[in-house]
């Protein structure tokens, strides 16, 4: 665990500097929401990040560019997964809910793996580049 914290902490300050990431969830983060919930209930901000692409970036390219992360419904596991929650995990909440809860149609959740975090870091960065709609 302490491998998937480190990496996480690291991939979503990565994340949060990048200028093609709109939002950042990730409750480890001073400028999230819910760090300072977070920091009196819990020793980190955990493995699990989501976030959003601006607008003139193709999730669906993001996804299929990716080539160490690998894209899945299920987040449990030691290597690096992504899942688009709004056509996996909640594709069956009607789209005004999804939506009114934060699940919007560009959310990415992202499960940091133990790999190195400069190829989990470099396959994001490869992944977003070749998502911009030029």
């Amino acid at each position: 665990m302490d491998r998937h914290v480190e990496n996480a902490e690291k991939a979503a300050r990565f994340l949060a500097d990048n200028p093609a990431v709109k939002n950042v969830y990730y409750p480890g983060l001073p400028t999230s929401q819910g760090y300072e919930i977070n920091r009196g209930q819990a020793k980190n901000g955990g493995a699990m990040i989501s976030f959003e692409l601006r607008e003139n970036y193709d999730i669906r390219r993001f996804f299929e560019s990716l080539e160490l992360v690998s894209l899945a419904e299920s987040l449990g596991g030691v290597e690096s997964l992504v899942c688009h929650p709004a056509t996996m995990t909640h594709a069956s909440i009607p789209a005004d809910i999804r939506k009114k809860v934060g699940i919007t149609d560009g959310l990415i959740r992202l499960s940091v793996g133990i790999e190195s975090i400069d190829d989990i870091l470099a396959d994001i960065a490869q992944a977003i580049e070749k998502a911009e709609v030029k």
